[in-house]
């Protein structure tokens, strides 16, 4: 597939996958500005946020800055890695606090690092899970 061919979340999909023992209810919400109103009401309540950055378009990394990152379209020529990346969002790491938080090269496109994020993410759930239960038991992940 080529990739000036992959368009960008318009809306809102919804996925849920269990892995490991942890169930995942995935919301993937569209980055446009428009939409970013709605993103408090989908993870006030919830237990892990990934935010995709496409680390092909250096104009839009400062706008992403604000908001959080995985490195996505790694397999873009001339896109920016990990190394070029993060220092670029731990300016905004006192924002994060003690939160778990990852900066990892992955491309949707062909799935390089998409299972290693999602296990990496498996782990910190189930860390948490431990450190810092749900304050409703109810709201249990784990199965």
């Amino acid at each position: 597939m080529n990739p000036s061919k992959i368009t960008t979340t318009v809306g809102l999909n919804i996925g849920k996958i269990d892995i490991a023992g942890v169930c995942f209810n995935f919301w993937d919400l569209g980055g446009q500005e428009e939409l970013r109103s709605l993103w408090d009401k989908y993870y006030a309540e919830s237990h892990a946020v990934i935010y995709i950055v496409d680390s092909s378009d250096r104009e839009k990394i400062p706008e992403s800055k604000e908001t959080f990152v995985l490195a996505n379209k790694q397999d873009v020529p001339d896109c920016m890695g990990v190394r070029e990346v993060k220092p670029i969002f731990n300016q905004n790491a006192h924002l994060i606090g003690r939160r778990d938080c990852m900066v990892m090269p992955v491309s949707a496109l062909n799935g390089d690092g998409v299972d290693e994020g999602i296990h990496w993410l498996v782990d910190c759930v189930k860390r948490n899970n431990d450190v810092r239960p749900p304050r409703n038991q109810n709201d249990n992940y784990l199965s």
